[in-house]
C-alpha cells in the first residue's frame, strides 16, 4: 500500500507492485487459455510451466534493471544506458505496441464474459459498443491518474483473483483428473505440430507485459532488497501454480479429441467453459457467473494497468525526445499525459473493430519477445559496462567471464527470447508483417524528427517536465540572449532560458518570447576579422545553435533565433550582441577562472571574491545592459569557452 515519508512524499509498495504485475497475469489466462490450448492441445499444462519458468527470468531482469536506473519504463531504459538512444526507442516502440494490444485484448474480452449475463453483449454492435465504453473508461482514469483508492481496489481484486482461480484448480482436480487421459492425447509431431507448439508458447509472453507497467512505477517504490526477493519469488510461485494448474483442469475438463479441443468453441471466454463442465449443475452455474463477472472486473483492471504502462512509456519517450514533445504533452492540473492516453485510445477501438483475439495476441508476441530480448541483453551488457553501480537487487547465479560477472537467468532469457522472437518471425505471418511494419514505421518517424530537429540519433536529449505541461506560464523575460559553446551544458542553458521565456502572451495572436541563441568566433588579432574560418569550426557551430534551437522550442510560445558572430574577445561579442538587440536578459553559463596565481593584475586570482569566474563572464557581468543569470556547472564539467571556440 502507498506510504508517505517525512516529507510528505507517497511511495508505493512491494504489495502495490505485485497486484499490478498480478492484473495482467490473472486477465492473460482469461483470455489466452482458449488460443494457447487450440494451438498446443495436450501440451497446454506444458506450455505454461514453460511460460512460468520464462517468466521468473524475465521477471529478475527486470527486477535488476528497475532497481539498477529508477526511471520510468522498463526495457526503453535498460537498452538506453546499455547501448544508445535508437536501441532504447525500438525497445519502447515494440512495448507501445503491446501496451494497445493488450487495451484491446482485454476489452474485447471482457465484452465476452459480460456476455454470460447477456448473450448480445458477445457479438455484433452491441460488442462494439461495448469495447469502446470499456477503453474510454480506461482513457479516463487514467488521465486523472494512479491513486492510493486505486492502488487498494487492484489489491483487493487480486485477492479474490488468486482465490478464484485456485478454487478453480482444487475442484476441477478432484472432479477430472486422470493422469493418464492427459498422456494420451498427446502425440507430438501431430497433435501438435511443432510449428504449433512453438507458436503457442510465444503467445503465452502476453501475460508478461505486467512487467513493463511496474517499471512505469519506478521512482515511486519504496521497497528493499528482501521484499524485491520475495516479490520476484511470489510471482513466479503464483504463475506457476495458477496458469499450470488451470490448463490441467481445462485439458481434463474438457477432454482433447484427436487434433481439436472444446476449448476452440470457446476461444473468446474459456475459462467459462471450464466450469462450465463442473458437476453438479448448481456449482457450475455458480461458477459461471462468478468467473464471468470476477474475469469482466479483472480484465477491465488489466486494460488500466496497461493504458498506466503505455502512458509512463510514452513520457519517458517524449521527456528524452524519442517522440514529439506535443504528443507526450501533460494534463494542466493531472499532470498526465493525455493526448497519448486519447490516441492510444483511439487506435485500440480501431484494433477491436475486426474482433479477432487471436489474430491480436500473435501480433502482441511480436513486440514483447523484441522488447524481453533487448531487456535480457541490455542486464548482462550493463553488468560488464556498469559494474560498481549499486544494485538494490541483483540476479543470481553469476559466472565470472572476461572481466566481470554474467547472470545466467539473464542469459537463458536472452537465448529463450531470441528464439522465440525467431520463430514468431518464421512461422507467423500476421505478426511479421504487422510487426516488421510497424518497427519500421516507428524507425522512420524517429529518425526524421531527430534529423529535422537537429538532434543526433544515437545521443540522449533530455527536456523537463515543466516543458510537456499545457499550462501557461507566465514569461519573466520576453527575450533572452543565450551564448552556446558547443559542450555538454548547453541543453541545461537553453532549458533554462527556455523556462524564463516561457509563454508570455497567447502564441496565436503571432506573438511569444525569444531566445537569441549565438556561437562567438573569437578571430586573434593576427587575423584580419573577416578571416575564413575552419570547415570543422563552422559544422560545430551550425551543430550546436540547430540543437539549442530544438531544444529551447520545446517550450511553448518560445522561438528560438540562432546566429554565428565574429570578435576579438567573447565577452566584448556577448555584451554587443546583447545592447544591439535589445534583450532583457542574458543567460550565460560561467567559465572556469584562471588558475595562474598572483593577483588580479596578473590575471590570475586576487581576492576571495574576485575571480570566482573567468574573464569573460566578468566582462559580461559588469558591462551589460540587462540583467545576466549565471548557472553554476561543476568546474570540471565546464571547458573555458575561449579554448572551445577559439577561432583560425
Amino acid at each position: 500500500m502507498p506510504t508517505s515519508d517525512r516529507l510528505g512524499r507517497r511511495w508505493l509498495g512491494a504489495p502495490t507492485l505485485f497486484a499490478v504485475i498480478w492484473t495482467s497475469l490473472a486477465s492473460a489466462i482469461y483470455f489466452s487459455l482458449g488460443v494457447i490450448a487450440e494451438r498446443a492441445l495436450g501440451m497446454t499444462p506444458a506450455v505454461f510451466l514453460v511460460a512460468g519458468v520464462v517468466f521468473a527470468l524475465t521477471a529478475m531482469t527486470y527486477v535488476e534493471g528497475a532497481s539498477l536506473h529508477q526511471e520510468r519504463s522498463g526495457s526503453t531504459v535498460f537498452a538506453r544506458y546499455a547501448f544508445n538512444e535508437l536501441w532504447s526507442f525500438v525497445a519502447g516502440w515494440a512495448v507501445l505496441l503491446d501496451f494497445l494490444i493488450l487495451i484491446a485484448v482485454t476489452a474485447l474480452s471482457a465484452t465476452n464474459y459480460l456476455a454470460t449475463f447477456w448473450s448480445p453483449l458477445g457479438e455484433g454492435a452491441a460488442e462494439t459498443a461495448l469495447c469502446i465504453g470499456i477503453i474510454a473508461y480506461v482513457a479516463v482514469r487514467n488521465i486523472r491518474g494512479f491513486s492510493a483508492t486505486r492502488a487498494r481496489r487492484i489489491a483487493g481484486l487480486v485477492i479474490a483473483d488468486l482465490f478464484l482461480q485456485a478454487l478453480i484448480i482444487v475442484l476441477g482436480l478432484l472432479l477430472f483428473l486422470q493422469p493418464g487421459v492427459l498422456v494420451e492425447s498427446i502425440d507430438l509431431g501431430s497433435a501438435p505440430t511443432w510449428t504449433d507448439l512453438i507458436f503457442a508458447l510465444t503467445l503465452t509472453t502476453v501475460a508478461f507485459t505486467g512487467l513493463e507497467s511496474a517499471s512505469g512505477l519506478a521512482g515511486e517504490l519504496r521497497v528493499g532488497r528482501a521484499a524485491l526477493r520475495r516479490l520476484i519469488s511470489s510471482a513466479a510461485g503464483s504463475v506457476l501454480v495458477i496458469y499450470t494448474g488451470i490448463a490441467i483442469v481445462a485439458v481434463s475438463a474438457l477432454p482433447i479429441e484427436g487434433d481439436t479441443t472444446p476449448l476452440s468453441d470457446n476461444v473468446d471466454a474459456p475459462v467459462v467453459a471450464v466450469v462450465d463442465a463442473f458437476d453438479p449443475a448448481w456449482l457450475a452455474d455458480a461458477l459461471t457467473y462468478v468467473v464471468a463477472a470476477l474475469a469482466a472486473v479483472t480484465l477491465i483492471a488489466a486494460a488500466n494497468s496497461a493504458m498506466l504502462g503505455l502512458s509512463r512509456l510514452a513520457y519517458s519517450l517524449a521527456t528524452n525526445r524519442q517522440i514529439p514533445r506535443r504528443v507526450g504533452r501533460l494534463h494542466p492540473s493531472r499532470a498526465t499525459p493525455y493526448v497519448v492516453i486519447l490516441v492510444a485510445a483511439v487506435l485500440a477501438v480501431l484494433l477491436v473493430l475486426p474482433q479477432d483475439l487471436e489474430f491480436l495476441v500473435g501480433i502482441y508476441a511480436f513486440g514483447a519477445l523484441l522488447a524481453f530480448t533487448l531487456a535480457h541483453l541490455s542486464i548482462i551488457v550493463l553488468r560488464y559496462r556498469e559494474p560498481a553501480l549499486p544494485r538494490p537487487y541483483r540476479i543470481p547465479l553469476n559466472l565470472k567471464i572476461g572481466g566481470g560477472e554474467l547472470p545466467v537467468p539473464a542469459a537463458l532469457g536472452f537465448v529463450i527470447s531470441l528464439l522465440l522472437f525467431g520463430s514468431v518471425l518464421v512461422f507467423h505471418d500476421p505478426a511479421r508483417y504487422v510487426g516488421v511494419g510497424w518497427l519500421a514505421v516507428g524507425l522512420v518517424m524517429y529518425l526524421g524528427y531527430r534529423r529535422v530537429s537537429g538532434m543526433p540519433v544515437l545521443e540522449r536529449v533530455q527536456v523537463p517536465e515543466a516543458a510537456l505541461r499545457t499550462e501557461p506560464q507566465r514569461a519573466e523575460f520576453g527575450s533572452i540572449l543565450v551564448p552556446v559553446f558547443g559542450n555538454a551544458l548547453d541543453d541545461d542553458i537553453i532549458q533554462t532560458a527556455g523556462r524564463l521565456a516561457a509563454d508570455e502572451v497567447d502564441p496565436d495572436e503571432g506573438e511569444g518570447s525569444t531566445i537569441e541563441a549565438i556561437w562567438v568566433f573569437e578571430v586573434p588579432m593576427s587575423l584580419p576579422i573577416d578571416a575564413a574560418l575552419p570547415d570543422e569550426q563552422l559544422a560545430r557551430a551550425r551543430a550546436a545553435l540547430a540543437r539549442a534551437k530544438a531544444v529551447g522550442e520545446e517550450y511553448e510560445g518560445v522561438e528560438v533565433a540562432t546566429a554565428t558572430v565574429r570578435a576579438r574577445r567573447i565577452g566584448q561579442a556577448i555584451v554587443e550582441e546583447a545592447r544591439r538587440r535589445g534583450v532583457e536578459a542574458i543567460v550565460l553559463a560561467a567559465e572556469e577562472p584562471s588558475r595562474i596565481r598572483g593577483g588580479a593584475r596578473l590575471g590570475g586570482r586576487g581576492g576571495p571574491l574576485d575571480n570566482f569566474v573567468g574573464e569573460a563572464t566578468k566582462y559580461v557581468l559588469q558591462k551589460a545592459p540587462c540583467r545576466v543569470i549565471l548557472t553554476a556547472p561543476p568546474a570540471e564539467a565546464m571547458p573555458s569557452p575561449t579554448a572551445e571556440q577559439a577561432g583560425p
